[in-house]
């Protein structure tokens, strides 16, 4: 991953944005918006080989390929519920921001319900004996 590139690509929107807000406040919060998600696809990119790394750390650690999908599902939600977030913030829109949290946060209870449901079969079998 080069922050060095990501930490000047931001900096740099963020000073065209802060130009813009004075004349146009709509091109100021699109120039974030789009900086944001360069960042975001060049992160997703670079981070390629540590999720094939969880991939297998998982499988070899005997556990299904469905709980792997399960986290990478949570941690994208939470990366684009957070993004969405912010860029509504951006815009003066602070409510619709945390309905963008709540959202996510509940998409990601319901993701994890067979988790939940697992663990208390485990525990339902140990009780059991």
């Amino acid at each position: 991953m080069n922050i060095v590139g990501i930490a000047g690509a931001a900096i740099c929107a963020a000073v065209i944005a802060a130009m813009l807000r004075r004349y146009h406040q709509e091109y100021a919060i699109l120039v974030s918006i789009a900086a944001g998600a360069v960042i975001l696809f060049s992160v997703f990119f670079s981070i390629s080989p540590a999720i094939r790394q969880i991939s297998t750390l998982l499988s070899s650690a005997g556990l299904s390929s469905e709980y792997a999908l399960i986290l990478f599902k949570t941690i994208g939600i939470c990366f684009l519920a957070q993004f969405a977030s912010d860029a509504c913030r951006d815009a003066g829109e602070n409510a619709l921001a945390s309905n963008v949290e709540l959202a996510g946060k509940l998409t990601i209870i319901a993701l994890a319900l067979p988790l939940f449901e697992k663990i208390a079969q485990t525990a339902k079998g140990l009780i059991k004996g």
